[in-house]
């Protein structure tokens, strides 16, 4: 599922770019989704499950990176105001991200998972009919394609896509792409098509020197983005493990459920949120610039392993609440540094031609550092754990201190870009 919107964020940015525009694709995007939810919802059986999560993969894949391309269309190049937008626009996502889950889960758990469904339905489409009439005061640039395909060019690439198609399903078939490999197949692919699209990017007629020299400093920002989700994404894997054999969960005598401990991290989102938003702003002009923070992001990200070190190896029930907040907190705000951060750099270094596929390409380091994190859990021993959180937190924090030390370089390469 993951992996198939990853995929269809790529899709939907070309599409975007040489087709139809950011801001449509977005809606139809959303409408997708919707059909989705209505199909999960409605229709019973395997067909219903099949059919209804396709089409909220495809369609979530094409509103990632649209839906930040758009955002990014309602601040000038040098509005100091760019982050703290951004910042914000992380909060509604993740507002939505702990809301949604809480409601549709009681309605699941009561009425069954056709009414968790349903409701999901409900909510898409009450925000999709709330977008409909914003979408009007966008400004030009969101429903540009700015890169459009000749029509001479439709047919090759209806093969290409229909050729991709037919080869996964033939590799499914022939059990080359497996359960027990779909890590290491996403691993591969995801690099393959960073390389294909920063050669492509890089290459093109299309892209003026400047943005050359801006997509060549996006590259150190990718690489360090790659290593932040690598840690980051742990928390699924192997914080739910340490949750379940080291965390007292044990509060006045109520044992609370592991996979509480994941909803932690959202609420100091929404919290925090704000503050980074107003943060920003206020400080315009004298806020860090983007490779310092995402330095920074990879420092605390870093940290935060290393702070899991004073509990290692610890007895059952050994690892007291406050310990997993403050472990926690530190994963929030570096995620805050680098996140919203990376969206809103990415949207201001894309070259014009591109401008929605840059943002798909920073959705691949999200990608690219999730299946790392799935392939690096398994290296995790609980009963040997000192050597596994101390060589990431160490390796997460140099390639900050890298970063930090590359800033001024970088800056140059970002061309009037902080």
């Amino acid at each position: 599922m993951g992996g198939a919107v990853y995929l269809s964020t790529i899709l939907g940015a070309w599409i975007a770019d040489r087709l139809l525009g950011a801001e449509r694709v977005l809606f139809f995007s959303a409408i997708v989704i919707v059909i989705g939810h209505v199909t999960l919802a409605l229709l019973p059986g395997f067909v219903g499950v099949g059919v209804g999560l396709v089409l909220v993969a495809i369609g979530s894949g094409g509103l990632k990176a649209t839906a930040t391309s758009v955002v990014g269309t309602l601040y000038s190049p040098d509005d100091t105001r760019r982050d703290g937008g951004f910042s914000l626009f992380y909060l509604g996502i993740n507002l939505g991200g702990f809301l949604g889950p809480l409601l549709t889960g009681l309605l699941q758990s009561t009425l069954g998972f056709h009414w968790g469904f349903g409701l999901a339905a409900v909510g898409m489409t009450a925000g999709l009919v709330q977008y409909s009439f914003g979408r009007r005061g966008l400004p030009k640039e969101a429903g540009a394609v700015p890169n459009p395909l000749p029509r001479r060019g439709y047919p090759l690439v209806g093969g290409i896509a229909a050729a991709a198609l037919v080869l996964i399903v033939v590799l499914v078939l022939v059990g080359v792409i497996r359960a027990d490999n779909l890590a290491l197949v996403v691993i591969i692919t995801v690099i393959a098509a960073t390389i294909a699209y920063f050669t492509v990017i890089l290459s093109s007629q299309r892209v003026t020197p400047v943005e050359r020299s801006r997509v060549w400093a996006f590259v150190p920002l990718f690489l360090t983005s790659v290593a932040f989700w690598s840690l980051y994404q742990q928390q699924f894997t192997v914080l739910t493990v340490y949750s379940d054999k080291r965390l007292n969960r044990d509060l006045f005598g109520w044992e609370m459920p592991v996979s509480w401990v994941q909803s932690i991290n959202p609420v100091f989102i929404i919290v925090l949120s704000g503050v980074f938003a107003w943060l920003w702003t206020r400080l315009g002009d004298r806020q860090p610039s983007t490779p310092v923070k995402f330095a920074l992001g990879a420092i605390i990200m870093g940290g935060a392993f290393l702070l899991f070190l004073p509990f290692a190896g610890g007895g059952e029930n050994s690892t007291p609440m406050l310990a997993i907040i403050g472990i926690l907190f530190a994963f929030t705000v570096a995620e805050l540094l680098l996140s919203p951060v990376g969206l809103s750099v990415t949207t201001k270094l894309a070259p014009q031609a591109f401008h929605t596929q840059m943002v798909a390409l920073f959705f691949l380091s999200v990608s690219l550092g999730t299946a790392l994190a799935g392939q690096l859990a398994t290296f995790y021993d609980p009963t040997n754990e000192v050597p596994y959180f101390l060589t990431l937190g160490l390796i997460a924090a140099a390639v900050g201190v890298a970063l930090l030390l590359a800033a001024k370089p970088v800056l140059r390469l970002m061309k009037g870009v902080r």
